[in-house]
């Protein structure tokens, strides 16, 4: 067993620790309380409070429309079922981008109301004055790179990104980048697993990967793709561990069976 699953509360210092070690880091996305506990309890060592509530818990196309407010109410609600994982919060589109005031406050928000650990941000050096006021102020701050959801109107696709040889050296540049700032980690999303592995042995921070390959220095996946509870989102990295769709609306339709028969409830379940 890793000396790392012993520890009580893992840190962003925990994470520097684990790449060093040569350890993988693991992280999923939770949006509740319940789902927090879970995640926890089967000894996750990050937690991602994702802008991704917008599509998996909200039903909206992209994660643009998610605002602060309901971020920190997600947030919140995950902190409260976490005894051990380390919680990074998405700071969502439109509260960092403008200017680095705004960038702080937001962060400021997320943590003090939140109660989050470390907040997250895509970009790179087009975010770098945000990045270093966020980080001069004590917040820790995880990167993204890669596929950045919040630009997808910009880049009109959710295709692989960087595989043309100079967003690919940009790439490189903006995780230097991020490292020199003081970023903790940085989410690699949807790159070549090759360029993946490149970044990860250029910079001392850790890469946690989603679609970009085996060598980054740990791995993150939405929960509820992880689990099966979305039965039409199907991408080249995602594996499925259980299908919960087709066990839960199975449930479902024997719950509905069993109420309308009057078999539910029987003696033993009345008082």
């Amino acid at each position: 067993m890793s000396v790392h699953s012993e520890i009580k509360r893992v840190t962003t210092e925990t994470l520097r620790k684990m790449k060093f070690d040569k350890e993988k880091i693991t992280m999923l996305t939770a949006y509740d309380f319940t789902t927090a506990k879970m995640v926890d309890a089967g000894g996750i060592d990050a937690v991602l409070i994702g802008d991704s509530a917008a599509n998996v818990m909200a039903g909206f196309e992209t994660t643009l429309p998610i605002t602060l407010d309901q971020m920190i109410y997600h947030t919140q609600s995950v902190v409260r079922g976490i005894d051990r994982a380390l919680i990074v919060a998405d700071l969502p589109f439109g509260t960092y981008q403008s200017n680095p005031d705004k960038a702080l406050e937001s962060s400021v928000r997320m943590m003090k109301e939140g109660g989050a650990h470390a907040i997250k941000i895509e970009g790179g050096k087009e975010i770098s004055k945000s990045i270093k006021k966020i980080i001069n102020a004590g917040i820790p701050v995880m990167g993204h790179l890669g596929l950045t959801p919040q630009s997808i109107y910009q880049f009109g696709t959710y295709k692989v990104r960087a595989k043309d040889e100079e967003e690919a050296e940009k790439l490189i540049s903006d995780a230097k980048l991020l490292e020199e700032l003081g970023c903790f980690s940085i989410v690699l999303e949807k790159i070549p697993a090759d360029l993946a592995k490149k970044v990860s042995e250029s910079i001392s921070i850790p890469t946690i990967g989603i679609g970009a390959g085996p060598d980054c220095d740990g791995q993150v996946l939405v929960y509820h793709d992880m689990v099966g509870m979305n039965k039409g989102f199907s991408p080249k990295f995602l594996r499925r561990y259980l299908d919960l769709y087709t066990e839960i609306t199975g449930a479902v339709a024997q719950y509905v069976k069993d109420v309308k028969s009057s078999d539910f409830p029987n003696q033993n379940e009345s008082y």
